[in-house]
């Protein structure tokens, strides 16, 4: 219902903005479809934008080799000229506005793409399209969700790569994935007054984006041009979600449980070493545990850096504790004296490969015997909460651990919980047909959502 008000909303700025455009002749059939999809586009980010929060931009690319450079990454159906006279026209009728200009510092390498928003003209069709855009818009599972990447020229920069048959059953594997994902339902049950503190919360975080609950299926990203390195799954919504807020997500409205792999990166260069990491903690090992997440940033660092890192990385902040790195860096080489020859040789990478074919192993057996979707957050698993209180999950985790290690390792459980209603004391005889429909008024949003 609500993708069908948009198409016609579509239709009808289409037509208000060929009305006013200095043309000698129309569109041909191919340019009038990627203009009318370039409108849909625009609109469809925007109805999202209203849902995630008031104060949410948009974004898009006004850079020409964007919409042709990688085609391999690139929505076929969106061009250069016709998303442009899309964007153009409806700023032209005082539909859209930019916030801020795109802009790129040659020096630093730093940059961002052009920032809008939909304006009161626009925004009053929008909040009168019925529906919901985290679940009337659906997941493309048509598009490359196995994603290369490398350092051109100092900067991150997506590449191409030609298919073989470890890229193409990489990609096979990830669709059952994700067809499985796209069928079920994921969310986050929180109060609405919560839900709007947290959005605000995460635009705010330059490392995270806000919930886009549309976003529910994955990508698989590999790192330095080789499909041995990296390979972690990105960008569903639940990757974005704080730790503290992950006992509240629900699969198809029913509680979660989460497993963890302990200490898994730790554990995996021992064993990369012949070694075992032994029974105390990897991290508090250092400074007697006072500043156990600070140094599981340094160590991490530390495995992932390819050279000395005589300097302090910019991710680890120190400014609260009273030693610099050279005493963190040392600290953490005197407590782990075996991996002498493993920090620094750029190993981090290939561990997170390894990683990622456990958790692809972990989810396609679920995917595969029970239809079952599990949210996988790198080295942590989100199920239905019948799986970890049959064992389930914990044990086809600890399989797939041991086939790559021969080796077995600890897994910690997190149980999920239903934050309680103000429909918890009420007998169900009690309650209105509309309160029934409609759900306790405090979770209204994860309400509309789920029912």
């Amino acid at each position: 219902m609500g993708m069908e008000a948009l198409n016609e909303l579509t239709q009808s700025i289409a037509s208000e903005i060929s009305s006013q455009e200095s043309r000698s002749r129309k569109r041909s059939a191919d340019a009038q479809h990627n203009f009318e999809y370039a409108i849909e586009t625009i609109l469809k980010d925007l109805w999202k934008a209203g849902a995630i929060s008031t104060g949410h931009e948009c974004r898009i690319n006004k850079r020409t080799a964007y919409y042709s450079e990688n085609p391999r990454y690139r929505d076929p159906n969106l061009t250069f000229k016709q998303t442009m006279a899309a964007f153009d026209g409806m700023i032209a009728l005082g539909m859209i506005e930019v916030t801020r200009s795109g802009f790129f510092d040659r020096d630093t390498g730093v940059g961002d793409i052009t920032k809008y928003r939909a304006r009161d003209k626009l925004m009053e069709m929008l909040d009168d399209v019925e529906g919901n855009p985290f679940t009337d818009i659906k997941p493309d599972l048509k598009a490359e969700c196995i994603v290369l990447r490398d350092n051109v020229d100092g900067v991150r920069t997506v590449i191409d790569y030609e298919d073989d048959a470890t890229t193409n059953e990489m990609r096979d594997n990830l669709r059952t994935i994700n067809i499985c994902l796209a069928k079920h339902w994921p969310d986050l049950r929180i109060k609405d007054e919560d839900y709007t503190a947290l959005q605000e919360r995460l635009m705010l975080d330059e490392d995270k984006q806000p919930i886009d609950f549309t976003q529910r299926i994955l990508i698989r990203i590999f790192s330095n041009g080789r499909f041995d390195q990296g390979g972690r799954f990105y960008r569903a919504w639940w990757h974005n979600v704080p730790s503290e807020y992950r006992k509240f997500i629900t699969i198809d409205s029913k509680r979660t449980s989460e497993y963890d792999y302990s200490q898994l990166n730790p554990h995996m260069a021992y064993f990369m070493r012949s070694r075992e990491l032994g029974s105390e903690d990897a991290y508090s090992r250092v400074f007697d545990g006072e500043h156990r997440s600070l140094v599981k940033e340094a160590f991490n660092a530390m495995m992932q850096a390819s050279t000395p890192l005589l300097r302090k990385p910019d991710c680890i902040d120190l400014s609260e504790v009273e030693f610099d790195w050279t005493t963190l860096r040392q600290a953490v080489l005197d407590a782990h004296t075996p991996l002498s020859d493993v920090f620094f040789q750029g190993h981090g990478n290939h561990l997170q490969f390894i990683d990622s074919c456990i958790a692809e192993k972990v989810m396609l057996q679920f995917v595969r015997s029970d239809d079952a979707p599990v949210l996988p957050v790198h080295d942590s698993f989100i199920m239905h909460y019948a799986f970890g209180d049959m064992g389930e999950l914990e044990e086809a985790m600890r399989r797939a651990f041991h086939n790559y290690f021969k080796k077995d390792i600890k897994v910690s459980e997190d149980i999920g919980v239903m934050l309680p209603s103000s429909f918890d004391d009420r007998e169900f005889e009690d309650l209105s047909i509309e309160e029934i429909v409609t759900g306790p008024p405090e979770y209204s949003q994860w309400n509309e959502r789920n029912f």
